[in-house]
């Protein structure tokens, strides 16, 4: 379980408002996993700073991080051999998810 400061508390609490709620992924059960609709971020902590992203948002694929690819004339999300089509709304939800998620993690800590 990852320990977090009072600050970087605050800022899940912004997330958790913005509608961001944790998730267990293997491997990564020593940092912070979001999720939001079908996408999904990890977050690690920064002593004294607060939360950084540690991989980019990404799609999930059978509740797993998956990996854009090109496929013919369009592109896929993939998880080992499992792939949706990256549809321009399962695009557009990744590009929100990602937009909301940087905009909270920049924001200074309401007192």
């Amino acid at each position: 379980m990852v320990e977090l400061t009072p600050r970087q508390m605050k800022t899940m609490e912004r997330l958790f408002e913005a509608g961001f709620r944790p998730i267990a992924i293997p491997p990564y059960e020593n940092a912070v996993c979001l999720k939001r609709g079908d996408c999904v971020a990890i977050l690690a902590p920064v002593t004294g700073v607060g939360l950084k992203v540690l991989a980019p948002p990404s799609y999930l694929v059978a509740g797993n991080l998956s990996v854009k690819l090109k496929r013919g004339s369009g592109e896929v999300f993939v998880w080992k051999k499992n792939e949706v089509e990256a549809t321009p709304g399962r695009l557009e939800e990744l590009a929100r998810f990602q937009r909301d998620l940087i905009q909270i993690l920049d924001l200074p800590p309401q007192q």
